[in-house]
């Protein structure tokens, strides 16, 4: 990175540029940047606080593009036609995707942890983040998702955090393949499952990731992972997991509403830890996260210490609030390893689920659309609802020939009450309709801002509404 140089975002808003873009800039260089929701006249809190920290914003019609200069930052999916890339293109700008840039900021750090896998990647990412805050390593962390414990009022949308310290904590991305862009210290790895890409891509790519690190934090509990790195022989290996085998083992769990409790065994250690997350995935979490930690020189009690004040993150089991009884958590939920994780915490307890689930693209549904379905048929009970509008589209060619009503349909075929209703709004309307005290409503979704003040306006008819 060139603190000289002057780098336009193009999709600023988005979860991963975002963050990356307040790295850049507190980094010393200058920063600007597009969104289509700008486009569209909507500000929104995120833009402007973007703009409180001198960030100049645009419309994504190339008038942000001034000069042959600037580097721009974007996908390598948006089409030429896109008015900032064909501006950019006629100014000669050099070109970086956001991955291409993070790597770059990142393998220049002296010391560095990278979290990767299919599900709990920003979890984990946080956890690791916050244990070394509190540590006093002073990391600098770059996260898609907004860490709880670092809001504050002058950082309300904290998916990054710069620090002064010598260690870079990320989490990386294997559904572009740009996870093979980072050469990491530490390597995590959470768990192999489909997703954006094959089993067999992936295979390659988190064989790759965890090779090249001193030492791989591996999920021995997930079959795909443990069948990948046994081979291995890696002599940096560190097993977290359930089983007695692990070297980070969790066991004695008692489940809470809103958190759990577990014995800690490790390092020839035993300690008692209470998590104020809830989920057993979110255990596995922290077994990784304190892992990860003392693979950095953090002692196992200050791991602990900090993984038991890890509040969560925006849109991760969010709970919106309760009206009438009636809670409405918001979930960041779109793969069938988040979704199942979601489910199974809340069927840990009592209570009929109303799940919303919106899609992030027509892609994804022909990739895993019947595993979803899977999913839902397998974990939702006989008395719950599942309910999906169509697919997040935010334009561009693609093929809609197989929507959300594939899923439905195929939930209702195995028996399970689900329901297609193409617009979101009337989505909204039926879920009021069939709440009822004691109910759970769970809104998940991923790549969209908007699904959080959906949550909220359900929560809002809900309390209007007197059920």
């Amino acid at each position: 990175m060139y603190k000289n140089k002057s780098y336009f975002f193009c999709g600023v808003g988005g979860s991963g540029m975002l963050p990356l873009a307040n790295i850049v800039r507190d980094a010393g260089a200058a920063v600007s940047g597009s969104d289509r929701a700008l486009d569209q006249g909507r500000l929104g809190p995120k833009f402007e606080w973007l703009q409180s920290l001198g960030i100049d914003l645009f419309a994504q019609d190339g008038s942000g593009i001034v000069s042959g200069d600037q580097i721009l930052i974007a996908s390598a999916a948006i089409e030429d036609s896109v008015p900032d890339i064909a501006k950019a293109n006629a100014l000669g700008c050099t070109r970086m995707t956001r991955a291409e840039l993070l790597a770059d900021l990142f393998n220049a750090a002296p010391r560095s942890v990278a979290v990767g896998g299919t599900s709990g990647k920003s979890t984990v990412t946080g956890m690791i983040g916050w244990i070394l805050t509190d540590a006093g390593r002073d990391p600098t962390i770059m996260n898609g998702a907004v860490m709880k414990n670092f809001v504050a009022d002058d950082t309300p949308f904290a998916s990054a955090r710069v620090g002064q310290g010598n260690v870079f904590v990320s989490e990386v991305d294997e559904s572009d393949g740009s996870i093979a862009l980072f050469t990491p210290e530490v390597a995590v790895l959470n768990n192999v499952s489909l997703d954006h890409k094959s089993l067999e891509e992936l295979r390659q790519l988190f064989g790759d990731f965890a090779k090249k690190a001193k030492v791989c934090v591996w999920n021995a509990d997930d079959a795909e992972t443990a069948t990948l790195i046994a081979p291995m022989n890696l002599p940096g290996a560190v097993s977290f997991g359930f089983g007695a085998g692990s070297a980070f083992c969790a066991t004695d769990i008692i489940d809470l509403p809103l958190g759990s409790r577990f014995t800690l065994r490790a390092l020839s250690e035993t300690r008692a830890v209470t998590l104020i997350v809830p989920g057993r995935h979110n255990i596995a979490n922290a077994l990784a996260a304190i892992a990860a930690s003392v693979a950095l020189g953090v002692s196992l009690e200050q791991a602990v210490r900090g993984v038991e004040r890890f509040s969560g993150l925006a849109r991760r089991f969010d709970i919106v609030g309760t009206a009438n009884d009636i809670t409405v958590i918001d979930d960041f939920g779109h793969n069938p390893d988040k979704i199942a994780a979601t489910l199974a915490t809340l069927k840990t307890f009592p209570g009929r689920i109303t799940a919303f689930f919106q899609p992030h693209g027509y892609g994804p549904i022909r990739v895993m659309g019947a595993e979803l379905a899977g999913v839902f048929a397998n974990l939702l009970g006989e008395n719950d609802h599942l309910i999906l509008c169509d697919p997040v589209y935010f334009g561009g060619t693609v093929d809609k020939s197989t929507g959300s009503q594939s899923i439905t349909d195929a939930v209702v075929a195995a028996g399970r009450n689900a329901e297609y209703i193409s617009a979101r709004e009337d989505c909204g309307n039926r879920i009021v309709e069939l709440a009822r005290p004691c109910d759970r409503i769970v809104i998940m979704g991923a790549r969209d801002d908007t699904l959080s003040g959906f949550a909220a306006d359900i929560l809002h008819q809900l309390g209007r509404s007197g059920v």
